[in-house]
């Protein structure tokens, strides 16, 4: 029984000597990075991706609405015009167009029967636009897209701030949870060999030394997956930070953060920039409904044109301009307008209907968040509490153990509780930052442009 004892603790040996090669050797071909929260939050407003998104929402906004500057600018054409022709009416006026009308063209037959006639024009056009209220108010309209877009902005660069915030934070989390495993571990290896040599003294018997092997075992699995769990929060990490996935990042500190200052009282506020981003576009949706209105009126515009004609390519004989106003309005479109108008109405008491609710729901999010918060800082002092208790708990039964006077079960429980309680107040601690960092997200305020 002895000798069979023996070699099963040198096997667990050799096994234990191959897991910590295995890990040095993982760790080696591992890229580890050091990185500091501010690091990280500054990496990620230089090079998020989503970031970058809303700055060409922006620029495409501001495209938009040079687009508009055609309400006031004039425009202007050039063509060049090849036509042949032996329409009497048509061949008539090419002739005056080309001011080379003769006696001879008066004559009827020839009036009546032309023969093939050329024209070849070359033509400058302008318009200038002077009163389109219709088009005032959409230019408006664009305008306040600007603003919108600009709001939207500044919230995706502090939703990335929070996300940022919270993955740093789920690191270090998971930075915690792989040295508490890492402790306990440490702790059911120096178990085992205690209880290993105890069995080959007679004092315990081989149960007791497979019960503590299968701990060991059941530390390993989670100790694996604390590993694991690493990466895929270097990962997204990473990812928040525009980098390619593959670094393990360390974090500044595996001990529990605390915030400097946790906001508590702060009301929902107003000028919060996903808020003042509904309420814009709510005042852009009225812009389009009187622009719609608007369209019913009469516009005024300018128009001109010179034009050169010659009966030869590329001839460039007679000139003349055509110049004027127009004064144009449309009296009936078959309810158009007015069908338009009511679905923009609707489109707009939608929007006020969809900016109350989620106003209101951003209200109830924020008092829900703050209870969490106080709930949080609870959890931290009762865990705190139940560590210390765990930790004497499992010292005095492993006292007891040593002595004989104790199983190796209620060891074994007493460390699987430590370890338990150790996790969860990290856990804790976690969360209480994390939910910190949304009130805080939830109470940013903004200036409006």
């Amino acid at each position: 029984m002895k000798s069979t004892t023996g070699r099963q603790a040198k096997r667990l040996s050799r096994l234990v000597a191959a897991l910590m090669l295995t890990a040095s050797q993982l760790a080696a071909q591992e890229t580890t990075v050091s990185l500091t929260a501010d690091e990280a939050l500054s990496a990620a407003l230089a090079n998020n991706r989503g970031l970058k998104i809303a700055a060409l929402d922006e620029s495409a906004a501001s495209a938009r609405y040079k687009e508009t500057e055609a309400v006031f600018l004039p425009q202007a054409g050039l063509s060049y015009t090849a036509a042949s022709t032996n329409l009497p009416l048509n061949a008539f006026g090419f002739k005056l167009q080309q001011k080379t009308i003769g006696s001879a063209d008066f004559d009827p037959a020839h009036l009546n029967h032309p023969g093939g006639t050329p024209n070849f024009m070359t033509a400058f056009e302008v318009q200038q636009p002077l009163i389109n209220m219709d088009q005032l108010y959409q230019r408006k309209g664009a305008s306040m897209q600007i603003q919108i877009y600009r709001l939207k902005s500044l919230r995706t660069r502090e939703e990335v701030v929070f996300e940022t915030r919270k993955a740093y934070l789920q690191l270090q989390l998971s930075h915690r949870e792989l040295k508490v495993m890492e402790d306990a571990l440490s702790t059911a290896i120096a178990l085992y060999q205690y209880t290993n040599d105890r069995v080959s003294q007679g004092m315990l018997s081989k149960a007791d030394a497979l019960n503590v092997q299968v701990q060991v075992k059941n530390i390993e699995s989670r100790l694996a997956d604390a590993k694991t769990q690493i990466k895929n929060a270097s990962d997204y990490l990473g990812f928040l930070m525009g980098r390619s996935p593959g670094p393990v990042y360390m974090t500044d500190t595996a001990a529990p953060q605390n915030s400097a200052a946790i906001p508590s009282g702060a009301a929902l506020p107003e000028n919060r920039a996903d808020l003042s981003a509904l309420r814009k576009t709510i005042e852009a949706s009225e812009l389009m409904i009187r622009s719609s209105k608007m369209s019913a009126l009469p516009r005024l515009n300018a128009f001109g044109s010179y034009q050169l004609n010659d009966s030869r390519m590329l001839g460039f004989g007679a000139g003349g301009y055509l110049a004027g106003i127009r004064l144009s309005w449309d009296l009936f479109k078959g309810n158009s307008i007015r069908s338009r108008n009511a679905t923009l109405l609707v489109e707009k008491n939608r929007l006020t209907e969809e900016y109350a609710r989620y106003k209101e729901q951003s209200a109830m999010e924020l008092n829900a968040t703050r209870r969490y918060l106080d709930d949080a800082a609870l959890r931290i002092d009762r865990q705190q509490t139940a560590v210390a208790s765990a930790a004497e708990a499992w010292r005095i039964l492993r006292d007891r153990y040593e002595q004989g006077l104790s199983g190796s079960t209620d060891v074994l429980l007493a460390q699987t509780q430590l370890s338990q309680q150790k996790l969860a107040l990290a856990r804790a601690i976690f969360d209480r930052d994390v939910t910190a960092s949304y009130v805080e997200f939830l109470t940013t305020s903004s200036s409006e442009k």
